[in-house]
């Protein structure tokens, strides 16, 4: 069933509700078959174009719930929350208080100092555009607790890494929370706090945290046997890589706000996230980049698609976390963003669902 903005709304609560029917017409259809389609327990779509944006839900938050999502729902958005993390590093460098290409140095935190290879350290932006060398996760430590700073620390100073940093690329979790963790150093407070003066305040996003999903209203994740997923407590040390939740309407926000082409309020910030800082060409190896299109270049967090066919270009980012799928896409020339997130882990739907969504922002915004 259809969930829309009426224009009635309290502006102040949710984005602007469509009065462009093909907009509204698009997504609409797009979100309810591929619900069909897939069969998932339940889903939402939301979508900006120019100055309208629309959110639509189908199925149900929980199974037997009887209770559509909509634009206020709760969900866990996994690694998107990496393109938030590029976003403080953003912040703080267009404020002066850090440069990209800075060493990492001792503000990991958990060790003295990262290791190097062929002469070279690891740098912010090599952590924000998974080029470290860093392998994609952490391994487990005997008596030790994962995720902890002890097993961080075990990790680091192991010399783990892949490839010589800036010389590939390999997608990378432990990257993203020590760039998380050096942020909070540089920045000189706790990192949920400073993401939250730096990029959610200043954007407007009031429903997006790192705090456990409470409340009638949140998405419910399943395996891929259609069993629960307990999120379990939020974990520090991981708040680089994952961790955040947030709502369709925040994302709409989120879009709009990456979409303020000339806008002159956080004009360098944007600059500085969106841009271009590691080319595809020449990297060797590059490993998990393509799962949801082909990766041509990487900003701060951000997978970016050169343009292809119809297709313009495209800034994106998937995540999964705890039984959720979810992608963000926009093309920054043409003023059109997506959202979608899923509540159960199927593969291939979520393979798709980035397919489905760069294929709707071409219809929505053809070369």
């Amino acid at each position: 069933m259809r969930y829309a903005f009426a224009a009635i709304a309290l502006l102040a609560a949710t984005p602007a509700a469509a009065s462009d029917p093909i907009l509204d017409e698009a997504v609409e259809f797009t979100g309810q078959i591929f619900h069909l389609d897939t069969g998932v327990p339940g889903l939402v779509i939301a979508a900006v174009r120019g100055g309208e944006s629309v959110v639509f839900g189908f199925g149900e938050i929980a199974k037997g719930s009887g209770r559509e999502p909509d634009g206020d729902t709760k969900i866990g958005v996994g690694s998107v929350t990496k393109t938030f993390t590029g976003l403080s590093l953003a912040t703080l460098a267009a404020d002066g208080a850090v440069s990209l290409t800075d060493p990492v140095g001792a503000h990991a935190r958990v060790v003295d100092a990262l290791p190097a290879m062929d002469g070279r350290e690891i740098r912010l932006i090599d952590l924000a555009t998974h080029s470290s060398g860093l392998p994609r996760e952490l391994v487990e430590v005997e008596g030790v607790e994962r995720y902890s700073d002890e097993s961080f620390a075990a990790n680091l100073s192991a010399d783990p890494l892949l490839f010589a940093p800036g010389s590939g690329i390999a997608y990378s979790n432990v990257g993203f929370d020590v760039l998380a963790m050096a942020l909070a150093d540089i920045g000189g407070q706790d990192y949920a706090a400073l993401l939250k003066a730096g990029v959610l305040d200043r954007i407007g996003l009031m429903s997006t945290s790192y705090d456990r999903l409470t409340g009638e209203n949140a998405m419910t994740g399943y395996d891929w046997n259609g069993n629960e997923i307990d999120p379990g407590e939020p974990i520090e040390n991981r708040q680089g890589a994952s961790g955040l939740y947030t709502t369709a309407n925040d994302m709409v926000r989120y879009l709009q706000w990456n979409l303020d082409r000339f806008g002159k309020d956080d004009a360098e910030v944007r600059a500085i996230s969106h841009a271009a800082w590691l080319m595809r060409d020449g990297l060797n190896p590059v490993i998990g980049m393509d799962e949801s299109g082909h990766m041509n270049a990487m900003g701060l967090g951000w997978v970016i698609m050169m343009p292809e066919g119809d297709r313009p270009l495209i800034i994106q980012k998937a995540g999964g976390t705890n039984g959720v799928f979810s992608y963000v896409a926009f093309a920054p020339s043409r003023g059109v963003g997506v959202f979608i997130a899923i509540n159960q882990f199927n593969f291939s739907a979520g393979m798709e669902m980035a397919h489905l969504v760069n294929a709707l922002i071409g219809r929505l915004a053809p070369r």
